[in-house]
């Protein structure tokens, strides 16, 4: 499989690099496309070889301003397109249309190839603008989804937390994320198993 990484400027640089990290763990060819923004942010989060260490961890990187690399045409075949965070100001800009830089270019491309795009929006509360786009998005087949944690997990740590919504993500994308994401077998489970943590 082969699907694109977009990481924005909104709180959550995490999100990205362990999404890196479990799709490399599945065998997937990676392609990351970090905003100006995210790397401010990624920084500030994850210190300050944060934007290496995910290079690192990507198959392959394209500049945010290459408006000419293979991911912002149809003709090269990819599976999805995963956008952790995503921020509002990128959220709206693929809901108009608004192919700007190598991010927004890629998402459109996703869209109009009818491949999977999935996005991890960042922010609340939201107001009407965030809410239309996204309602914008979601009727073109988008997988809007807020990086919320399944409860019902029991999660002990911060860790759990983002290993459980990325692997959610991921599902999305057609990845199976395998022991990283914990399954609903049911009340009578949940009420006598201990919390499962491991990480393959």
């Amino acid at each position: 499989m082969r699907i694109i990484v977009g990481v924005t400027g909104a709180s959550g640089s995490v999100l990205a690099a362990e999404a890196l990290h479990q799709l490399g763990q599945a065998g997937v060819e990676t392609h990351l496309v970090v905003s100006r923004s995210a790397a401010v942010t990624m920084e500030h989060e994850l210190g300050p070889d944060a934007l290496e260490l995910m290079r690192m961890s990507a198959s392959c990187t394209h500049d945010v301003a290459d408006i000419a690399a293979p991911i912002a045409s149809g003709s090269f075949q990819v599976d999805g397109m995963l956008v952790a965070p995503c921020s509002m100001r990128t959220l709206s800009a693929i809901a108009h249309g608004l192919g700007d830089n190598l991010l927004t270019r890629a998402a459109d491309v996703t869209l109009k190839e009818r491949r999977k795009l999935v996005l991890l929006p960042r922010e609340a509360p939201l107001h009407e603008i965030h809410l239309a786009s996204m309602l914008r998005l979601a009727r073109m087949n988008a997988v809007i989804a807020p990086p919320v944690p399944p409860f019902y997990a029991r999660l002990e740590s911060l860790d759990d937390v983002v290993r459980e919504i990325v692997a959610r993500a991921l599902t999305w994308l057609g990845v199976d994320p395998g022991s990283r994401m914990t399954r609903w077998n049911g009340m009578k489970d949940a009420l006598t198993s201990p919390a499962r943590r491991q990480d393959a």
